[in-house]
């Protein structure tokens, strides 16, 4: 039925006439099991919202369709059961909380080609990672907060919980504030879940609280307009830095224009397909983390007077 083994002509003409005159349909559920190929490739992530995730899904789209292949996306996340494995991919890729350990455990065991986005694998397991360089570029935007600016008093909104982006980025921001002999303070940390709303919801808490402040630095782009528009709303008269990280598309067209840190979020995607279908025949000595460079992008709202990029 396949054409895949030898069989004398005269039968196989038999076996096609019959399966003509039955209407026969090949089950495509029986052909992956026989020939464990689906040419298909999954991604599971938590949610699928804003700019940041529909680039990610481009560079991820545009290398699997290249390949000849398909996507499924799963929002399952951690915690609860996808309908993404070995019987309907041929790899996974997971984005940040999008399967949890126990689960990454299991499909490495069933040897199920798996690659991480944005997060490190379980120490236990060898699964290749792709994401970009987060703790770097905080410390380089916070320096010019503090260099260029004289910001003293820098509120830091930190992502989702156990969201290992936020935490790389905290880091960046601790070490440029020790650099620069300036303490931490911990009523300048909150949480705006890499959201506008949580941005928003935070900063009006600040403000509210009588908090002093003089800087912003947002956890991603998205916080950062929700810190802005906290701002425009409820203290317009203070001249507060704002910066963000990821420079998606509204990053440029905001008023005013948002500072922030580019990372090539689109090439994250890409570079990670290309790694889950090279895994077959990538040499065993290779690196398993894939580290891509960002640099930071400066804008109006940290108080610069037109926009430019920062190569560090």
């Amino acid at each position: 039925m396949n054409g895949s083994a030898p069989v004398v002509d005269a039968k196989a003409d038999r076996v096609r006439r019959a399966m003509r005159e039955l209407e026969y349909r090949p089950a495509t559920a029986a052909q992956v099991l026989a020939r464990r190929r689906t040419k298909t490739v999954g991604l599971l992530l938590s949610r699928i919202s804003g700019d940041y995730v529909a680039s990610l899904l481009r560079g991820i789209e545009t290398e699997v369709s290249a390949a000849g292949m398909n996507l499924l996306v799963s929002t399952a996340g951690a915690g609860r059961s996808s309908a993404l494995g070995e019987h309907n991919t041929d790899g996974l890729l997971v984005f940040a909380d999008g399967m949890s350990d126990d689960d990454l455990r299991f499909a490495w065991a069933r040897r199920h080609p798996v690659v991480l986005l944005h997060r490190t694998p379980p120490r236990d397991l060898a699964i290749p990672s792709v994401t970009v360089e987060n703790k770097g570029g905080a410390r380089q935007l916070v320096d010019h907060l503090i260099e260029a600016h004289g910001a003293r008093s820098i509120a830091y909104l930190r992502g989702p919980a156990g969201h290992e982006d936020s935490r790389w980025r905290e880091l960046g921001y601790r070490d440029s504030l020790a650099a620069h002999g300036i303490t931490v303070d911990p009523d300048l940390i909150g949480d705006g879940g890499f959201t506008s709303s949580g941005g928003e919801r935070q900063a009006a808490a600040w403000i509210a609280g009588g908090l002093a402040f003089d800087a912003v630095f947002a956890g991603d782009d998205a916080a950062a307009v929700g810190v802005l528009q906290a701002l425009r709303r409820l203290a317009p008269e203070r001249r507060v830095a704002v910066v963000g990280f990821d420079d998606t598309p509204l990053a440029r067209h905001v008023a005013p224009s948002l500072t922030t840190v580019r990372a090539p979020t689109e090439a994250v995607g890409s570079a990670a397909v290309r790694r889950l279908l090279e895994m077959g025949s990538a040499d065993p000595e290779a690196p398993l983390l894939t580290l891509l460079p960002t640099h930071i992008v400066l804008r109006r709202s940290c108080g610069c007077p037109g926009d430019r990029e920062e190569q560090g």
